[in-house]
C-alpha cells in the first residue's frame, strides 16, 4: 500500500491536485522500477513529498550536496537498495524517503520546455522517486537506464518524452 505524505508551501497553487499528481508519478515510477511490488504491497510504503521554495531547496542543496544554489528536485533516500528486495515481508512501514521540488526552478524549466507546471512537476516527481529506489545518473549507462525508466513512467501518465521535447 503506497502512501504519499505531501506538504506544499503557499507559493504552490492550491487549485492543482498535488496529492493525485504525486501519487500518479510515484506509482508510475515504481511500476517501471525493479520493485513494482512496492505499489501493491500489503506493507505500507511511504514517500514524503515537499513542494517548496527555491530558497529552501537552495539551503538543502548547500547543506547536503555542498552546492549553494537551488535545483529542480532533491531526493533523500532512507533505505539501502537491498531493503527494497524484501519489501513484501510483514514488517512495519517502509519509508522510502523524501522528495523536495523547488517551485521557481520547476516553473522556469516548464516555461522553457513549453509544458505546464503540473506536467514538469510530474516529471520531477518520477525522477525523484526513481532516486529513492536506488537509480542514479552518475555515468552514461546509469543515466540511460534511468532516463528510459522515466520516459516509460511518463508514458503511463500520458506525458510525452521530455527529452525529445527538449532536443
Amino acid at each position: 500500500m503506497l502512501e504519499i505524505a505531501i506538504e506544499a508551501d503557499e507559493e504552490w497553487d492550491s487549485s492543482s491536485s498535488w496529492n493525485e499528481l504525486a501519487r500518479g508519478a510515484a506509482e508510475a515510477a515504481i511500476a517501471e522500477s525493479a520493485f513494482p511490488q512496492l505499489a501493491t504491497s500489503e506493507r505500507p510504503v511511504e514517500i514524503s513529498v515537499r513542494l517548496s521554495s527555491d530558497e529552501d531547496v537552495r539551503a538543502l542543496n548547500a547543506k547536503w550536496r555542498g552546492k549553494d544554489k537551488p535545483t529542480n528536485v532533491l531526493s533523500f533516500p532512507m533505505l539501502d537498495r537491498s531493503h527494497l528486495f524484501v519489501a513484501n515481508v510483514a514488517e512495519p512501514e517502509l519509508l522510502l524517503g523524501d522528495i523536495v521540488v523547488a517551485r521557481g526552478v520547476c516553473e522556469a524549466e516548464a516555461a522553457e520546455k513549453g509544458v505546464s507546471l503540473e506536467e514538469h512537476a510530474t516529471h520531477l516527481l518520477v525522477h525523484g522517486t526513481l532516486h529513492l529506489l536506488g537509480y542514479d545518473h552518475h555515468d552514461d549507462a546509469e543515466a540511460a537506464d534511468m532516463e528510459a525508466r522515466e520516459v516509460r513512467a511518463l508514458h503511463r501518465l500520458g506525458i510525452a518524452n521530455p527529452y525529445e521535447v527538449a532536443a
